[in-house]
């Protein structure tokens, strides 16, 4: 229970948003190309269906869901370092998503990375080499962060 870290991609990214606005059980995360903010994801994917199908309605239907369930309006909860990970051309995922994540997260003073794929889609599947760097950072990141308390880490 000491070394428990979350993390997903896509949605999976969606759902570690999420969780770490939650709990404060994890010790580290890996988010990648995952939402935290549901209108201007639902503007900017390539599937809008998606969100309309998951939260119930678009934005002006169900703003009240649209803002419950965003992780950017829960933020300020987290305590668990995090690392991100894109697709500098995600349209499946806006970019921004991630920027905004890290971006609140270095401003609540969370230890954050945020390494952005240039060329890339949601899938990150162009350079070989990508995936490559995309594994040996998540690594690093969880030999890092991934057995320590969130206490000993501000320290």
């Amino acid at each position: 229970r000491n070394r428990l870290t979350v993390g997903g991609y896509s949605y999976g990214g969606y759902l570690t948003n999420w969780l770490i606005t939650q709990t404060t059980r994890f010790n580290a995360a890996l988010s990648g190309a995952g939402a935290v903010e549901h209108a201007s994801e639902w503007g900017t994917i390539d599937f809008p269906v998606f969100e309309y199908y998951l939260l119930g309605g678009a934005p002006w239907e169900v703003p009240k869901i649209y803002q419950d369930q965003a992780a950017i309006y829960h933020l300020d909860k987290v305590r668990t370092p995090t690392h991100i990970i894109t697709g500098g051309n995600d349209v499946r995922v806006s970019t921004a998503q991630s920027y905004m994540l890290e971006r609140a997260l270095h401003y609540l003073e969370i230890p954050v990375q945020l390494l952005v794929f240039p060329n890339e889609d949601h899938s990150i599947s162009h350079n070989p080499w990508h995936g490559k760097i995309k594994v040996r950072e998540e690594l690093k990141w969880l030999q890092k962060y991934g057995h320590q308390s969130f206490e000993t880490v501000m320290k």
